[in-house]
């Protein structure tokens, strides 16, 4: 199957290799020039627009930072055509990116009016999962959609899980971003309290993994440089999850809770978090790096 990818970054590097992998033809655009020539010395084709790389596409991916960059593609924006409009009917379109539930629906309601077959599916996995093929896609649209779009799926995850109606998927994900980010908090604050007393965070992970605190955080996403060899800690918390982009990911959980009524508190504190981490220069860093600023502010660092 030929199969537009657009958006080349952390996340969507390692999706379209595995598209590619799988035997499928992947022609991949980027804005940023560094991705298109990384990418094409992968083998990968690189169009020099998303409008040349979606034609003739039978599945078009995108894999961007948010709604606005997801609705400026898709719908277009300052009276230019949005990629929809240069798509053929009864194409399939997959968003991957993280973006508020609305805007999902939104597409979806003008890829509908014009033929097109939408999903939304944002992921869970991190850099790694992407690279290994094994994400997690929380799905959002028809049953019918979904099993078309299966095969391209598997070829990137492990785990598929069909949440709903569209924007479902995205409501999903924004749940579990919001308890990763909250999550991410509570292990840094835990090791940072151990680590001030004198532990070996190695040791101190150890215990709480196998104990009833352990989580994801600790499994396989250690905030402390050392203790996990291919952390994003151990790398000086680059090429991860940036702080941003979970700052991002809370404030949409902090938008669709007004809207819900719902009580998320700690979600609202985990955003408050992030946002005076960003604004202290870390918002490009690995969002594992939150355990500097408490570190930071007990004077440890």
């Amino acid at each position: 199957m030929k199969i537009a990818f657009i958006g080349l970054g952390n996340m969507g590097s390692g999706m379209a290799l595995n598209l590619q992998r799988a035997g499928h033809e992947v022609v991949g655009f980027d804005l940023s020039e560094a991705a298109r020539q990384l990418h094409a010395e992968r083998g990968i084709r690189i169009a020099d627009s998303a409008q040349n790389a979606a034609q003739g596409a039978a599945a078009i991916i995108t894999m961007l930072p948010a709604s606005q960059h997801v609705e400026g593609l898709l719908l277009g924006h300052d009276r230019q055509a949005g990629l929809l409009e240069h798509l053929n009917a009864g194409a399939l379109l997959i968003d991957s990116s993280t973006i508020a539930a609305a805007t999902a629906r939104r597409v979806a309601a003008a890829a509908a009016a014009k033929g097109i077959h939408f999903l939304d599916a944002p992921v869970s996995g991190g850099t790694a999962g992407a690279a290994a093929g094994t994400l997690t896609f929380m799905v959002g649209g028809s049953s019918a959609t979904l099993e078309r779009a299966l095969p391209l799926l598997e070829a990137m995850g492990k785990n598929i899980f069909h949440a709903g109606d569209v924007g479902a998927g995205q409501t999903a994900k924004i749940c579990n971003n919001m308890l990763l980010g909250t999550l991410m908090i509570g292990t840094s604050e835990a090791l940072a309290l151990g680590i001030a007393n004198g532990l070996d965070p190695k040791v101190l992970s150890e215990i709480m993994r196998r104990s009833s605190g352990g989580n994801w955080a600790l499994e396989v996403y250690n905030p402390v440089p050392g203790v996990q060899e291919n952390s994003a800690a151990t790398r000086d918390y680059t090429g991860g999850f940036g702080t941003d982009l979970m700052l991002k990911d809370l404030g949409l959980a902090l938008e669709s809770a007004i809207a819900a009524r719902a009580s998320t508190p700690l979600g609202a504190l985990a955003r408050s978090l992030y946002a005076a981490h960003s604004l202290a220069g870390h918002g490009t860093q690995d969002f594992s790096s939150i355990i500097q600023l408490l570190q930071e502010n007990a004077g440890q660092v």
